[in-house]
């Protein structure tokens, strides 16, 4: 992915911590001091997100950073993972700010990572969805990708779902599907929401190519999928968790859809230390 196209986001996060310079750097630390820094782990996880710390550095200051492990990799507590060197002034003032992003990242690629490993022998995948952090979805997306997740939609222009909000505004499923394929382009899939199995007999009627299982207990969901029987891809979401997401995959559903994986991941431990003048 090219980061380029995301120095605003970045640029915004360094500026958020430091409106008007940072004023302790400053006090203390000439502009032509040089040094060295080195990026620890201080927990197992995956680690994800290395390019986007880096280009935060960047932003202020040109740095040099030796990387030790790739996105993707399982990294150790105590492992080294990376020596940046640069402007002493700029490693200390863009380090919380690359390690914030750093650290969620890899926090969100290690949950997925958990998730997708309760999945494996099973032919059902593992989606995000869009409760991401505000600006952040383009780097939480990622994440997900890095710890062998797969991506839903990225936004509302990207596809059409019709959730229970948007099939009541329109008077029903069959109504809410024609709607789309009268003013939608043709291009674009539709999923419908559904909570019944009646509700999956009427988005088969409509044609829909996804059909949503939302909240259904197992029993309802197999019977939905025999249902379904190959007509339209099925996905399965709504309080999925480590716990049950195996038993949700025994439906038989091509899809497991989770918000956990982006807004309740714990952060990956992660910390710069070791600063020594070079």
């Amino acid at each position: 992915m090219n980061w380029l196209l995301y120095d605003d986001i970045l640029k915004n996060a360094i500026k958020e911590d430091a409106p008007f310079g940072d004023v302790t750097t400053s006090s203390i630390v000439d502009e032509s001091n040089m040094s060295q820094v080195e990026l620890l782990c201080k927990e197992d996880g995956i680690i994800a997100g290395l390019q986007v710390f880096k280009r935060v550095f960047q932003l202020i200051d040109d740095v040099d950073i030796e990387f030790f492990v790739n996105d993707g990799d399982e990294i150790k507590k105590g492992q080294l993972l990376a020596i940046i060197k640069g402007k002493t002034h700029v490693l200390l003032t863009g380090e919380r700010t690359a390690l914030n992003l750093l650290q969620r990242m890899s926090g969100i690629a290690t949950l997925t990572s958990k998730f997708v490993n309760e999945l494996k022998g099973t032919s059902t995948k593992l989606l995000d969805t869009r409760k991401t952090t505000p600006n952040l979805r383009v780097f939480e997306k990622y994440a997900v990708k890095v710890g062998g997740g797969t991506n839903h939609r990225f936004g509302l222009s990207d596809g059409v779902m019709l959730k229970d909000n948007h099939i009541a505004a329109a008077g029903g499923i069959k109504n809410a599907v024609e709607l789309v394929r009268k003013n939608a382009p043709f291009v674009r899939k539709i999923e419908v929401e559904t909570e019944t199995l009646e509700q999956v007999q009427e988005a088969l009627d409509a044609a829909a190519h996804i059909i949503m299982l939302d909240n259904m207990d197992i029993e309802t969901m197999k019977k939905a999928v025999k249902l379904i029987s190959g007509k339209a891809e099925t996905e399965a979401s709504g309080n999925v968790s480590l716990d049950n997401i195996k038993e949700v995959a025994t439906s038989g559903v091509d899809f497991i859809s989770t918000g956990a994986i982006t807004h309740s991941f714990k952060v990956l431990d992660l910390s710069l230390k070791n600063l020594k003048n070079i």
